[in-house]
């Protein structure tokens, strides 16, 4: 990787996080070129924008995660286990992607108004008709309840699980993987406990 890919993925990791921290609205060219060390002038020999930095991330984050979903749908699996394996996907990139996730959940009506959102929608609008299709093949086959809407149910994962970046941090003791499978069994078998 050259010095220039390397700079821009330092400026890009230090700008998720204070994004991520303060918002993006109230976070300043000038932090991030302080929290990288440069001069605020040196900054846009990077990036045209803090809007550019904010494309960049989102869009990174957001390839990944359509590409973790591109291989769940290519499975074949059945629709219970796709459902399990786009929440450890989700799961997977929030790892991988923590600050982006929380830009993501955070920035609903900010990141419409910068340039490249269109990407940005379709992406959305591509990881929604994976769920989708996923809660109707499950509800076809009979294995998911169809008494309740497929949006609503859509609606209920995402949330659940977008939203737990706020609360959930995994432990030594309970993984991301252990909450994956809980996640899944609430879901998939309720909270009643078990004969």
């Amino acid at each position: 990787m050259s010095t220039t890919q390397d700079r821009r993925a330092v400026i890009l990791d230090n700008a998720a996080h204070l994004f991520a921290a303060k918002g993006i609205v109230a976070t300043t060219v000038r932090e991030i070129a302080d929290s990288v060390g440069i001069l605020s002038g040196s900054l846009y020999h990077h990036f045209k924008s803090k809007d550019e930095m904010v494309d960049a991330i989102i869009s990174d984050y957001l390839t990944d995660l359509t590409n973790r979903y591109a291989k769940v749908l290519a499975s074949k699996e059945s629709p219970a286990t796709q459902l399990r394996e786009l929440v450890t996907s989700s799961l997977a990139n929030i790892e991988a992607h923590p600050h982006a996730t929380e830009i993501y959940q955070n920035s609903s009506a900010y990141l419409p108004t910068i340039k490249g959102y269109e990407h940005i929608r379709e992406s959305a609008a591509s990881i929604q008709r994976a769920w989708i299709q996923v809660l109707e093949a499950g509800i076809a086959r009979g294995d998911f309840r169809d008494d309740i809407p497929v949006r609503v149910l859509h609606g209920m994962l995402r949330d659940s699980l977008w939203l737990s970046v706020r609360w959930f941090k995994p432990t030594p003791s309970y993984s991301m993987a252990s909450f994956a499978d809980d996640f899944v069994s609430v879901y998939l078998d309720g909270i009643l406990a078990h004969d």
